[in-house]
């Protein structure tokens, strides 16, 4: 191809130290932003960066925004160095730009993945226009420990929504033309099993059989690449002892020997630096040799690589080859990006302040965050509000909250534009003044008055709303809980309520799977409303008052209690199963609560009914390389149109490994009218059933499966039919 002629020849003219400078990613001094994130970045000299642009010494900036300011940049390294090479511009632009979608997780509870396509189409649009050609999103981590603050970035526990929602994300984020004006190159995150810290402590080690890697924690990332994805981003943990950022089984044997990746990989933020405190490396030399041999393309902010690097090559502890190589690789992205032919792509502060509020994306962000809230209770159908006649207290320290509805990766939205839920509840009562507001409590704390202002407000209403859960800020990296639960005030005010015997609707704002206590749980309806971003408050008041059917389902557990965590529903099999309806003693089982969820994956109400028929299959026995067609019938037998969420599951009955009680394999969203029915139909090959072995080799076994077509993963009839040997 014609690019790589051009690589190869800027690799024979490179120096080294031009070479070392592609390499390099650093904080964007020129544009600094959101200080909490880069706190470096205000610090460093913007002069002495153009410098280091001017000389060859930076290939990547990072968390800048300003299309002005960036297409400076660009054009001192383009017009001014010696080789003319384009800078690429990231940021972390991970559930939005300007306009701040549901935070990924609560996207995932839509079980659309077209949804979180057109959001990250939107994202890239916005995040283009401002200066920025690379984002470091995806982030594709299966989270299975709700303790983890990160489970609020991710697509939850489930292996397959993870893949569906990386590479729907990664198809968004980067459109059908990688050259395009408004295409946002992607990098999935964290490479590799970062979801799997022990504990759910943040950077904690990882220790895990190989099989369960491969099946559980590489598959996300396949399906990011298979959709076009041309740059990975290391994690931050170990894996069985040694660091993700230099773990050559990883970054080259899997990735470039048996994926076949011909893009780069980009540490996370001073990972590879960390291979010295990890004990891995004795100092920064160390580390940035282990992990450019290992396969570490670029260092992010250490500088690492721009310290030792050079020496050790003279030193004979790295190869040119071994430098080329990752020079190649980074270059390799830059050309497909275009950015040779067009370098100032994405750098038209015209078209910056064109697109710097599109109505179109307020309507999205809206009707995403509606799909994306879930109901996991509805008592008595207190479920939906009507709009006049009822008299409604909105209490909670989120009732009029904005600092606290983007979620933890929100540093470039329009902080103007959020709505909060008093505002959209407002403006959707026929009465807006039938509507009372009462904080009741701080986040953290009392609020002195508060609890008896919320009583008063709550006996003199029909119902009550309540705002409660977590802030912003309890999510997000090293952001980990050991108690997943309600703040002390705020439950001290939910039991105050529910002691008035009003009616009572908690609007639950998270980061993750909570374990729900006392008044909170058995409220009579629960909404989960994660950081659902801009829209928020009309958003849920169009679930509140039924303008829209909710339709979300739970992409994560919720417990019964924190101590169960981690927990998640595809666990593998036991000797001494916990069987209901028999005594427990000798079994797998808790003393203080059941061994199972409080409300399970897949699991969300609407405001109507659907029942399911029993699953019919094309056949009993599925041969080698046959299909399996599985068709099962679902009534709408409601009074309203809804939408259902179809989930199949398998579960393999005998296998030469432990497998999983039960594995989710398709999914399907489906709208029906009241009293309307369709036949809903999967199909499933053998690919479908495949599983590492004890041999680590990727293959499916004969025998029996039983499969369920249920709406969550703990309900349904299960069917069976028999895998034939070839």
């Amino acid at each position: 191809m014609p690019h790589q002629r051009r690589i190869e020849r800027l690799i024979a003219a490179m120096t080294l130290e031009e070479k070392i400078g592609q390499l390099g990613a650093f904080a964007d001094a020129l544009r600094p932003f959101a200080f909490e994130v880069n706190p470096e970045t205000f610090a460093r000299d913007a002069e002495q960066v153009r410098e280091q642009i001017r000389s060859g010494r930076v290939g990547a900036l990072f968390n800048g925004v300003g299309a002005a300011e960036g297409r400076e940049a660009q054009r001192i390294a383009v017009e001014e160095s010696r080789l003319g090479i384009p800078l690429l511009l990231g940021a972390d632009v991970i559930h939005g730009m300007r306009t701040v979608f549901p935070i990924p997780l609560g996207e995932a509870a839509s079980f659309e993945p077209d949804l979180a396509e057109r959001t990250a189409r939107a994202t890239a649009k916005e995040a283009t226009a401002a200066g920025i050609h690379w984002t470091f999103a995806p982030m594709v981590d299966v989270a299975r420990d709700q303790r983890w603050g990160r489970v609020a970035e991710t697509s939850g526990e489930d292996v397959y929504l993870s893949c569906e929602f990386a590479a729907a994300r990664v198809r968004g984020f980067q459109g059908g033309d990688l050259t395009a004006p408004d295409s946002l190159l992607t990098t999935p995150k964290h490479f590799a099993a970062y979801g799997a810290i022990s504990a759910g402590l943040d950077y904690n080690f990882v220790d895990m059989a190989p099989q369960t890697l491969r099946d559980v924690h590489l598959p996300p990332f396949k399906a990011a690449l298979d959709a076009g994805a041309l740059t990975l981003m290391s994690s931050f943990n170990d894996i069985n002892g040694v660091p993700a950022s230099a773990n050559r089984e990883l970054l080259t044997d899997i990735l470039r020997g048996e994926w076949k990746f011909e893009g780069f990989v980009v540490s996370d933020y001073t990972s590879d630096l960390e291979l010295v405190a990890h004990g891995y490396a004795a100092d920064e030399a160390d580390a940035a040799q282990k992990a450019l041999s290992a396969g570490l393309d670029m260092s992010l902010q250490s500088g690492v690589y721009a310290n030792h690097v050079a020496a050790l090559v003279e030193q004979g502890r790295l190869s040119m080859a071994e430098v080329d190589e990752a020079v190649r690789r980074v270059l390799h992205v830059k050309a497909a990006a275009g950015l040779f032919d067009d370098p100032y792509r994405c750098l038209d502060a015209a078209r910056e302040a064109d697109q710097s509020h599109i109505p179109a994306h307020d309507a999205l962000a809206r009707d995403c965050a509606r799909r994306s809230i879930v109901l996991l209770k509805n008592d008595g159908d207190v479920l939906p509000l009507k709009k006049s006649g009822q008299r409604i207290a909105l209490i909670g320290p989120f009732a009029q909250d904005t600092a606290h509805l983007g979620g933890c990766w929100n540093i470039f939205g329009d902080a103007s534009r959020m709505v909060d839920l008093e505002t959209g509840l407002r403006a959707a009562l026929d009465d807006p003044s039938a509507l009372v507001v009462v904080p009741g409590s701080g986040i953290e704390d009392a609020v002195e008055g508060g609890i008896e202002a919320a009583v008063a407000a709550a006996r003199a209403a029909d119902v009550v709303l309540l705002a409660l859960g977590e802030p912003h800020d309890f999510s997000g990296e090293a952001q980990s809980r050991t108690q997943i639960v309600i703040p002390a005030a705020q439950q001290a005010l939910a039991e105050a309520v529910a002691a008035t015997g009003t009616p009572v609707v908690v609007v639950l704002r998270n980061g993750r799977a909570l374990a729900l206590e006392g008044a909170v749980r058995e409220a009579q309806a629960l909404l989960v409303t994660w950081f659902l971003g801009t829209q928020t408050g009309p958003a849920v008041a169009d679930v509140v008052f039924g303008d829209y059917n909710p339709s979300a389902r739970l992409p994560v557990s919720f417990p019964q209690d924190a101590g169960q965590q981690p927990y998640f529903y595809n666990h593998p099999a036991t000797g001494r199963p916990n069987v209901p309806g028999t005594p427990r003693f000798f079994q797998t089982r808790w003393r203080e609560v059941p061994h199972a969820a409080l409300y399970p994956f897949g699991h969300g109400l609407t405001y109507t009914r659907f029942e399911y028929g029993l699953p019919q299959l094309s056949a009993t026995r599925l041969g080698w390389d046959d299909t399996l067609t599985v068709r099962t019938r679902i009534t709408n037998a409601g009074a309203r149109d809804g939408e259902d969420v179809v989930q199949l599951y398998v579960r393999d009955r005998i296998a030469s490994r432990v497998r999983p009680v039960r594995e989710l394999k398709r999914f399907r969203k489906i709208a029906l009218a009241a009293g309307q029915s369709l036949d809903v139909e999967f199909t499933l090959t053998r690919a479908d059933l495949a599983f590492h072995g004890v041999d680590n080799r990727l293959a499916a076994e004969p025998g029996l499966f039983d499969l369920w077509i249920a709406p969550s993963a703990t309900t349904g009839e299960a069917v069976q039919f028999e895998l034939l040997a070839p």
